[in-house]
């Protein structure tokens, strides 16, 4: 079991260490934070049972940092340190599940009683979460879903809806007196890897088990929970029931969903329409009320369609990609870590002050954020410039950007995201910048088109306008060999291709790549390849 401490005295985190009998509790891993901040990192890695933490920090305080843990790793207990005897204080961590509040200067007992009390309640939580889990699995193991893929054409396949319909009342998965529906989409996030690792990996059985839980309150008799087939992996639930309160029965799956793995999930709903001819238009109006759900409003898990969401809430004028190109394409140019830095962190902050982030904003900065990279990049080195977009494109395999509608949001992700695709652009700019002045690039090029010739560096140095020692130096830095053997590597490249043709004698390839002596040809070709050219040609020609 691990624990960590949180303040940003030193001293403090040092006494706490000191006081708490770590061995009699079963902790055998002890962590430290100096802020909310860091502690989030240090959650998220390596998920501690508890957390002692100090209620007013430079960076990050109490209280943020409660309502992450509550919204985010609500399986963490946590104890509160203070040295302010403030009620509201008290009435925070009692509003966000802490286990006590306790008063410096610490005593011992108080503080040995307290993490006694977290950790029996995180292990009887966490037995009552394994027992859930492994049930839920077998259920899951051994039941099938209903009628998935019938319950799908029902969206997606409006010519036979009907004939589907009844083929569902037949079977009894739809109750004969069913006429309306509500159609309600749950959030899935590939990307949750927390989530998908309680599972073994196997996305599919974390999909099964969220629709188990879903059943277990629908009961067939208000509704069904089933996968739906028809497009990116969904759960999607049909209601037929549709005079209960639907923010209700939403709430009491979320928080089944939350007992048995730990996450609260959100849900789109559409309004009531017709069984079956309305559940096309009800899913789109679901799918867009999670596309345009307030990221910022964290603890919203029940979303409706509305008309667009505006850009301007009162706060400013609308915020627009173009409002920080220019600032983007300057930082950029500019190199300097710190105005890279800068830029990234005016847009995120420009978004958070508005009041309103949505993933459909998210997935349109994305894509005006990527455009903007290629425009610059082709600006800037015009017929070089689909190497270093190819280039660009794999460093985003390294740092893929933060999923717009993922469970967890965070502006920092995107800044961290956005500083890091304008610094990798700034540094691939500048180093093809450098590339293009470096004379070597044309020196290369032309051994490649003169290699036939008898080059020497003598030559060569005089054509560029560089010294001998210049040449012999790059070729060395830059390929690891010397300028000879360069060129003969050239030349039993190009050897290679035309060993291939069966029609050239070994004589004529010799003199067509700069050897005039066909028998020293062979020996510099098998030295290299380890294969005599004729044994090369028998093995590559077809």
């Amino acid at each position: 079991m691990k624990a960590l401490i949180v303040d940003d005295e030193a001293r403090v985190r040092k006494a706490v260490r000191l006081l708490v009998d770590w061995d009699a509790h079963q902790i055998g891993e002890i962590l430290e934070a100096g802020n909310g901040n860091e502690a989030i990192q240090l959650i998220r890695k390596e998920k501690p049972a508890l957390v002692i933490m100090d209620m007013m920090m430079e960076s990050g305080n109490g209280i943020e940092l409660m309502t992450w843990v509550n919204e985010f790793a609500g399986s963490t207990k946590f104890i509160v340190v203070s040295g302010h005897n403030d009620f509201d204080f008290v009435r925070q961590t009692v509003r966000h599940g802490g286990i006590d509040y306790i008063l410096k200067p610490i005593e011992p007992e108080m503080i040995n009683n307290a993490v006694s009390k977290a950790v029996a309640a995180w292990r009887t939580e966490e037995e009552e979460r394994n027992h859930r889990q492994k049930q839920s699995i077998r259920l899951n193991e051994i039941k099938p879903i209903y009628g998935e893929k019938l319950l799908s054409a029902l969206i997606d396949d409006p010519l036979n809806a009907e004939a589907t319909l009844r083929r569902l009342l037949d079977e009894g998965v739809v109750p004969h007196h069913a006429s309306v529906s509500r159609l309600i989409l749950v959030q899935t996030d590939p990307g949750n890897n927390p989530l998908i690792k309680r599972f073994g990996g196997d996305s599919e059985l974390m999909y099964y088990a969220i629709v188990n839980i879903c059943n277990e309150f629908l009961q067939q008799s208000k509704g069904i929970a089933f996968r739906y087939w028809g497009g990116p992996p969904e759960i999607a639930m049909i209601l037929w029931d549709v005079q209960e309160s639907v923010v209700e029965l939403v709430n009491r799956i979320n928080q089944g969903i939350y007992l048995t793995l730990q996450f609260r999930m959100h849900f789109g709903i559409s309004s009531v329409g017709s069984l079956p001819g309305g559940l096309p238009a009800e899913r789109a109006e679901a799918a867009e009320a999670l596309l345009r759900r307030n990221l910022l409003r964290h603890e919203d898990y029940c979303h409706f369609s509305s008309p667009a969401v505006p850009l301007d809430t009162g706060n400013g004028a609308p915020m627009l990609f173009a409002d920080v190109q220019e600032e983007w394409r300057m930082a950029v140019i500019s190199g300097s870590p710190e105005v890279l830095s800068a830029a990234a962190e005016h847009w995120t902050h420009e978004l958070s002050r508005r009041g309103v982030v949505t993933p459909e904003m998210l997935n349109s900065w994305k894509a005006d954020a990527l455009l903007f990279r290629s425009r610059l990049v082709r600006e800037v080195l015009g017929g070089q410039a689909d190497r270093a977009l190819a280039e660009l494109e794999r460093a985003d395999t390294l740092n893929p950007a933060p999923l717009p509608s993922g469970y967890s949001f965070s502006l920092f992700a995107w800044r961290d995201w956005s500083f890091a695709m304008l610094q990798q652009l700034s540094q691939e700019l500048a180093a093809r910048a450098v590339k293009e002045r470096n004379p070597m690039t044309d020196i290369v090029k032309y051994i490649e088109q003169n290699y036939p010739s008898d080059l020497s560096l003598q030559e060569v140095a005089g054509k560029f306008y560089v010294s001998r020692e210049y040449i012999s130096r790059k070729f060395k830095q830059e390929y690891g060999i010397n300028f000879s053997d360069f060129i003969g590597n050239v030349r039993i490249d190009k050897a290679k291709l035309l060993l291939q043709n069966p029609n050239l004698k070994l004589s004529q390839i010799s003199e067509m790549v700069g050897f005039h002596d066909v028998k020293y040809f062979s020996k510099v070709f098998k030295k290299q390849v380890g294969l005599t050219p004729k044994d090369y040609r028998m093995q590559n020609t077809p």
